[in-house]
C-alpha cells in the first residue's frame, strides 16, 4: 500500500509564476489590461507598440496621471493598487483594477520596465522589474506626461507557455482586435498600434472620435452604412443599454461581438447565444450580423470578481436583463426588415496580378491570349468617336421637345433630379458646390485680365539632379516661349513622390478616356474602353493642379490684373467667409487681415520668383499664374485663397512650404469659374480641363478607394440585359 505524500508549502516564486500564468495567458491579456490601467489614469492618447506578436516586445505609452515617485517600489507587488481598500468598495467598484495583480503578474513572467512623469515632479523615472522587484532605484531621466510600460520576452522563464504562443501572427491578430474594441468603446481616446519597425499603424483612431465614425474607420463602410443604434433605459432593472447593431442588409460568415459591461470588455455566452437566435429570423443561414452592447449596471448589482482576468462578470436578474435587451433589439430590426439595400462596388483594372496566376486560375487565358484571329463580339464593340453622341445632346433633344409645353420641361426637369441623385447615392457623395462669395462685387471689376506677361529668364542655383525623368512623365503646360532648367532638390522629390505614387491603372482609364457628359460642375461621365465612370472633376483638377504647379515650378505665365487688388481686403474678405473657421477666440479680424497682409508681402519675392505670384510694396496683388491656357480661376474664391497662403503655408522649411503653396493654389484653381471670358463651365471642363487630365494626369492610389473615379457600368453587362429583352 503506497504511502500519502508529504503535504508542503510552495516555493513563492512558484506560487507567483503560477498566479501569473492564471491572470496573464498571453499578450494580448496582458495589453487589455494595461490598456484598462491607462483608461483608469484618465489618458486621452494611448499609443502601443508590439514586435513579433507581442512576444519579444510590447509597449504602451499613455498620457494619463503617470505613477508618483514614493509608489514606483511597490508598484508591481501583488495585490498593491489605488483602486481598492477593503472589500465592501467592489460593490460600488468604478475602475477597471481593481486587485493590484496585472504589473505584478507580469514581472513574474517578463522584463518590466515603467517610464512615468506626474504633473508634480519636475522630470520622469524610469524602474526596470523582475519578479515583482526593483532592480535598481527609480532613474531621473526625460519624459513626458503619463507612463510608458514596457514589456520584454515574454514568457521567457515558461517554456511550454511560449512555445504554445509560437504564431506571432494570431497573438499580433489578437492584439488587434482588443486595441479595435477598446478604441469602438472609447472613442474619445485616441489609440495607435503598430508593429515594431513599421511606419504604418495598424489601428488609429482620432481623439474625441465618435463610436459611429471609429466604427467606419476600423471595420469600414460595409458595416457603418448598415448600423442601427439602440437605446434602452430600464428603471426595473436599473440598467443602460447602447447598442450598434448590423441590419438584415448585413451578412458575415462569423459573428463579430464586442460586448461591453460597466465599460470592461467581458464576454457573455448567454448574451451571444440570443443574439445567434435573434438573427436566425432576419438572415440566411450560417451568416451572422455585427454587434457592439455598452450596458451599464448598477455596481451593487454585479459581480467582476469572478475571472482571473476579468473576462466574465455575473450580475442580478441576469435572465430578465437579456429578454429585455432582445425585445428592445428585436423591435429595432423587425422595422429595417421590409427592403433591402444593394451597393455597387468600384472595379478597377491594372491589378498587380503576374500572368502565372492568371494561368492557374483560368485556364482559358492562355488559349484567348494565344487566339488572335478571334472575332469581337458585339458586347466588346465600343464607341470610337466622341463626336457621334454626347450626354449633352439628350438635353437639348430634351430642351426642344418641351419648349412648346412648359408642364413637360417641369417634368423632365424633376425626373433628371432624381436621375442625379441616385448616381449619387449609388456611386459617391455629390460634392459641395461652392456658393458665390458677397464680397466678389468689390473686387470683381478689378480682376479682368489685361494682360499675359511672360518671365524674364532666371538661374536658379542648387545641388545638382536630372530632371529629364520628371519632364518625359509631365507634358508643360507653360504658355512661355522658353523654359528654364530647374535644379531645386526639393521640387524634384515632390515630382518623384508624384510618380511613385501613381495607380497605373488608373493612368490607363484616364489615358483612353472618352468624354460623355457633365453632371454638374463638379462631377462628370467618361467613358474608357467597355466601361463608364463616373469622375469627381473637383478632385481630378485639384490634383492636375497640383502636378502643374510641380512640373511647370518658376516656368508659369502670368495673368495681370487691370487693377491691383489689397491683400488687407482680401484677408477681411476670407475671414467672412463660413470655410475660413474664425471665431472670437481666434481674435480681431481687422488685426488677424493685417498680419496675414504683413507676412505674404515679406515672401514677396520668393512668391514672384518661383509662382508668379506678382504684390507690391504697397501690399497689393498684381497678378496671378497661368497653370492652362484659356483656364481662369473663380474670382470668388480668391479671398480664402489669399488668407490659406498666409495661415497654411509651412514657411519654415523649403519642401513642405513649395508643398503647400502648390497644394493651396491647386485647390483655389480646382474651383470651376462658371464663365471663363466667352465660354461657361461646360465647355471649359470638357474642352480644357479633360483633355489635360487625359494627356498627362499622373492620379494618386488613394483615387482607387475614394470615390474619385467609380465605375458605374460596363458595355458586357449591359449587353446581357438587353440580349434578354
Amino acid at each position: 500500500m503506497n504511502a500519502p505524500g508529504k503535504i508542503q508549502k510552495l516555493d513563492e516564486v512558484v506560487v507567483n509564476r503560477i498566479a501569473a500564468g492564471e491572470v496573464i495567458q498571453r499578450p494580448a491579456n496582458a495589453l487589455k489590461e494595461l490598456i484598462e490601467n491607462s483608461l483608469d489614469a484618465k489618458a486621452t492618447n494611448i499609443q502601443i507598440i508590439a514586435k513579433e506578436g507581442g512576444l519579444k516586445l510590447l509597449q504602451i505609452q499613455d498620457n494619463g496621471t503617470g505613477i508618483r515617485k514614493d509608489d514606483m517600489d511597490i508598484v508591481c507587488e501583488r495585490f498593491t493598487t489605488s483602486k481598492l481598500q477593503t472589500f465592501e468598495d467592489l460593490k460600488t467598484i468604478a475602475t477597471f483594477g481593481f486587485r493590484g495583480e496585472a504589473l505584478a503578474s507580469i514581472s513574474h513572467v517578463a522584463l518590466l520596465t515603467i517610464t512615468t512623469k506626474t504633473t508634480n515632479e519636475k522630470c520622469a523615472y524610469k524602474a526596470s522589474y523582475i519578479d515583482s522587484k526593483l532592480k535598481d532605484l527609480p532613474k531621473p531621466c526625460a519624459g513626458n506626461q503619463g507612463t510608458i510600460i514596457t514589456i520584454e520576452n515574454l514568457f521567457y522563464n515558461v517554456a511550454t507557455r511560449r512555445k504554445a504562443l509560437s504564431n506571432v501572427i494570431e497573438e499580433f491578430s489578437k492584439i488587434t482586435d482588443v486595441v479595435t474594441k477598446y478604441a469602438i468603446h472609447n472613442p474619445t481616446v485616441g489609440f495607435v498600434l503598430k508593429k515594431h519597425g513599421d511606419i504604418t499603424p495598424q489601428v488609429r483612431t482620432a481623439p474625441n472620435s465618435t463610436k459611429m465614425n471609429n466604427v467606419r474607420v476600423l471595420y469600414g463602410n460595409p458595416v457603418f452604412r448598415e448600423l442601427l443604434e439602440v437605446e434602452l433605459t430600464d428603471e426595473a432593472y436599473k440598467f443602460k443599454m447602447h447598442a450598434l447593431i448590423t441590419n438584415p442588409n448585413y451578412t458575415n460568415k462569423r459573428m463579430v461581438f464586442l460586448l461591453f459591461i460597466n465599460n470592461r470588455l467581458v464576454d457573455s455566452s448567454t448574451i451571444r447565444k440570443m443574439l445567434e437566435e435573434l438573427y436566425t429570423f432576419y438572415l440566411p443561414k450560417k451568416t451572422h450580423p455585427w454587434c457592439y452592447i455598452s450596458l451599464e449596471i448598477e455596481p451593487q448589482n454585479i459581480d467582476v470578481n469572478v475571472h482571473p482576468t476579468k473576462h466574465e462578470v455575473r450580475f442580478l436578474h441576469e435572465n430578465s436583463i437579456i429578454e429585455r435587451i432582445k425585445s428592445a433589439l428585436d423591435e429595432k430590426l423587425s422595422g429595417n426588415s421590409a427592403s433591402r439595400t444593394f451597393y455597387v462596388q468600384a472595379r478597377l483594372p491594372q491589378a498587380d496580378i503576374t500572368k502565372e496566376v492568371l494561368e492557374e486560375v483560368l485556364p482559358e487565358y492562355e488559349q484567348t491570349q494565344t487566339d488572335k484571329t478571334k472575332k469581337i463580339r458585339p458586347k466588346e464593340m465600343i464607341r470610337t468617336d466622341s463626336s457621334d453622341q454626347k450626354l449633352d445632346i439628350f438635353e437639348n433633344i430634351n430642351n426642344e421637345s418641351a419648349a412648346n409645353d412648359s408642364v413637360e420641361e417641369r417634368c423632365i426637369d424633376e425626373i433628371a433630379d432624381k436621375a442625379r441623385k441616385q448616381v449619387y447615392q449609388r456611386f459617391g457623395s455629390k460634392s459641395n458646390t461652392i456658393e458665390e462669395n458677397k464680397c466678389v462685387e468689390k473686387f470683381d471689376n478689378k480682376s479682368n485680365v489685361d494682360t499675359i506677361n511672360l518671365h524674364e529668364p532666371m538661374q536658379i542655383d542648387s545641388n545638382k539632379n536630372d530632371d529629364a525623368k520628371s519632364t518625359q512623365e509631365f507634358k508643360s503646360y507653360s504658355i512661355n516661349n522658353f523654359r528654364r532648367e530647374l535644379k531645386l532638390t526639393s521640387i524634384l522629390k515632390l515630382r518623384k513622390e508624384v510618380e511613385n505614387e501613381c495607380h497605373e491603372g488608373l493612368r490607363q482609364i484616364l489615358s483612353d478616356l472618352t468624354f460623355v457628359g457633365c453632371i454638374d460642375e463638379s462631377s462628370a461621365l467618361v467613358q474608357s474602353g467597355v466601361n463608364l465612370y463616373l469622375c469627381n472633376t473637383k478632385k481630378l483638377a485639384e490634383e492636375l493642379f497640383y502636378e502643374i504647379m510641380l512640373y511647370d515650378f518658376a516656368n508659369y505665365g502670368v495673368i495681370r490684373f487691370s487693377d491691383e487688388i489689397p491683400l488687407y481686403d482680401l484677408a477681411l474678405l476670407g475671414l467672412d467667409t463660413e470655410e475660413s473657421g474664425w471665431t472670437e477666440k481666434d481674435g480681431d479680424k481687422k488685426e488677424l487681415a493685417t498680419n496675414a497682409k504683413e507676412l505674404l508681402l515679406e515672401k514677396a519675392d520668393m512668391l514672384k520668383e518661383y509662382f508668379s505670384i506678382v504684390i507690391d510694396k504697397k501690399g497689393n496683388l498684381k497678378s496671378l499664374p497661368v497653370l492652362i491656357e484659356k483656364y481662369f480661376p473663380y474670382e470668388a474664391g480668391l479671398p480664402l485663397y489669399i488668407l490659406r497662403l498666409a495661415t497654411e503655408v509651412e514657411w519654415s522649411a523649403e519642401q513642405p512650404c513649395f508643398k503647400n503653396v502648390c497644394r493651396e493654389t491647386a485647390r483655389y484653381y480646382s474651383q470651376m469659374n462658371p464663365v471663363h471670358n466667352n465660354h461657361d463651365w461646360k465647355y471649359i471642363t470638357e474642352h480644357v480641363l479633360y483633355p489635360v487630365i487625359k494627356e498627362s494626369l499622373l492620379p494618386p492610389k488613394h483615387f482607387v478607394h475614394d470615390s474619385t473615379i467609380l465605375q458605374i457600368a460596363n458595355l458586357p453587362d449591359l449587353y446581357k440585359v438587353f440580349e434578354r429583352c
